[in-house]
């Protein structure tokens, strides 16, 4: 059958049986994955809803992000962004403010009242969600929009989980936090509060669970041994963010001391600082590049007057006063005692140790690995014991959450592939679209937009937000930022440049297609593609 593009020639020859000779490879359209989609733990698809966002069409947008994450007004002031780090913008200029523009669209969701579509229909399945942290809230809304019957029960008087009870006021608004819990509930899943569920197996027997998941967090406080006096004052970081949610907040006195060097560390120094302490002082055994809490907190914290002490481990705390002992780094970078010794004047000491999570309901369970403090589970999420499955805290994995936003939607793909008989096979990934790929000479620079923070002294005397968002303004302008790594955005260049009218537009969002009758595999356009949508591939025999 002739081509339908082919001309013919005088002498009746078809210009198809001419265009071999002419070609050793030919052009192909390909979609590779963007570095930011293939950095987010939450696996969202960034590069689309930033498409949507650049058009101007919010809705569409923070419909597109949703489909992955049900919290961007959240992710956006507490996600670390490793999309940025991964974005290819960066070689230009600056990575593209995704988080910020997350953000944005999080918020005018909420401000213009935005809801979940119900399931189009219903499973007849049940699924228990044990925790209402981020794990747990993304596997419920995953799972309802699936269609299956969900029901979370959380141990504390409040949803959020470690959102609520381990990120301070100040990071994240609890009107935030409460508007985007509820338009999940609304979708028609039971929350039952004060409800801890000690034995899994019981739980479930008793609620006729099809299955369950588990995202308990990782509530309880690591303890150190360190020598005190009976009038010494010693509370855990977990204790003193959790108590700041009642009425009564906690008496930390003037002069704060907090051991440990993780994020944690800092949001109770910060919040010391809000209570009224003059001073508030970091020790931390390594130095501040081996510090593990994220360097843009840090900046925030010595802001606002936070001191740090770094090489240093607390010896002994009595009434009003530390014993502090010097560390120095061995030739392996490891920090070894000194005996050298100073005292440090401190009102209460915080410990800020890392948390571990309560494995009791899992007792009894047969077919369950548990190692170093946590559960085991396949690639599919399930534990040993078919039908339980677990992510978050509870699993072997970096404590963030984007993290367990993640493990919330995979469980629930995998829980629901479960239900159904049918496991559950992910797509294969395209190749990464890295920088090399890219034709940026069409880029011009655009740095990017820096969000505002709130003044430093209100900073230091009230819990109100820190990091402001974007206006419309601002957002749309970090939108159009993105270069579309990896996927066409029909930006006419291959169709401009071909010298041989080879490529075919096929209408607005339909992208092009080539008329191999008439390429000669000259590789303009793959040259000329900004985004690196085109490959040249070797001309088949």
């Amino acid at each position: 059958m002739e081509h339908p593009f082919a001309i013919t020639l005088d002498v009746g020859t078809s210009l198809a049986n001419l265009t071999g000779s002419w070609r050793s490879s030919k052009p192909v359209y390909v979609d590779r994955l963007p570095p930011c989609n293939h950095a987010c733990p939450a696996g969202e698809n960034i590069q689309a809803w930033l498409s949507h966002a650049e058009s101007g069409d919010y809705e569409s947008a923070w419909r597109q992000l949703t489909a992955d994450n049900p919290l961007p007004a959240i992710m956006g002031r507490v996600c670390y962004h490793p999309c940025e780090t991964a974005c290819n913008r960066a070689m230009i200029d600056e990575a593209v403010g995704i988080n910020s523009v997350e953000r944005f669209l999080g918020d005018e969701a909420i401000r213009r009242g935005w809801a979940f579509a119900p399931p189009p229909s219903e499973s007849g399945k049940r699924v228990l969600v044990v925790g209402a942290g981020p794990s747990g809230l993304s596997a419920a809304y995953h799972l309802r929009r699936m269609g299956h019957a969900v029901e979370i029960h959380e141990a504390g008087p409040m949803a959020g989980g470690m959102m609520r009870f381990g990120i301070p006021k100040y990071r994240l608004p609890r009107e935030v936090l409460d508007a985007e819990v509820r338009r999940i509930l609304d979708l028609g899943i039971t929350l039952k509060l004060d409800a801890k569920v000690d034995k899994i197996d019981e739980a479930m027997k008793a609620g006729r669970f099809d299955a369950a998941f588990l995202a308990v967090g990782a509530h309880i406080a690591k303890r150190a041994y360190i020598p005190a006096g009976e009038a010494a004052k010693i509370l855990d970081a977990v204790q003193v963010l959790r108590s700041m949610e009642g009425e009564d907040k906690p008496l930390l006195g003037r002069r704060v001391v907090v051991y440990g060097g993780g994020n944690t560390a800092l949001d109770v120094a910060r919040t010391a600082k809000r209570l009224g302490a003059t001073e508030a002082i970091i020790v931390y055994r390594r130095t501040r590049e081996r510090m593990p809490a994220h360097d843009f907190e840090v900046e925030e914290a010595l802001e606002e007057g936070v001191m740090m002490k770094w090489l240093s481990t607390i010896k002994r705390m009595d009434e009003g006063t530390l014993t502090v002992e010097k560390m120095a780094l061995d030739e392996k970078g490891f920090p070894q005692p000194t005996g050298e010794f100073e005292t440090l004047e401190a009102d209460s000491l915080v410990l800020a140790l890392g948390q571990d999570v309560d494995l009791s309901l899992l007792e009894g369970v047969p077919g369950l690995e548990i190692k170093d403090g946590v559960v085991q589970v396949g690639a599919n999420m399930m534990t040993g014991h078919p039908g339980i499955f677990a992510g978050g805290d509870m699993v072997p994995s970096e404590r963030t959450v984007t993290v367990a936003v993640g493990h919330g939607k995979k469980a629930a793909r995998h829980i629901d592939g479960w239900l159904r008989g049918q496991a559950y096979e992910p797509p294969e990934k395209h190749e990464i679209a890295s920088f090399d790929k890219l034709n940026t000479w069409y880029y011009a620079d655009a740095p990017a937009t820096v969000r505002p923070l709130l003044d430093i002294a209100r900073r230091r005397s009230t819990f109100e937000e820190v990091t402001q968002g974007l206006d419309e303004t601002n957002a749309l302008y970090e939108a159009r930022r993105c270069l579309s790594c990896g996927n066409c955005f029909e930006c006419d260049n291959c169709y401009g440049v071909c010298p041989d009218n080879a490529v075919i537009k096929l209408g607005a969002g339909l992208r092009f297609a080539f008329n191999y009758d008439y390429c000669k595999g000259c590789g303009m356009c793959e040259q000329e593609c900004p985004c690196g949508a085109i490959k040249m591939i070797p001309e088949a025999i």
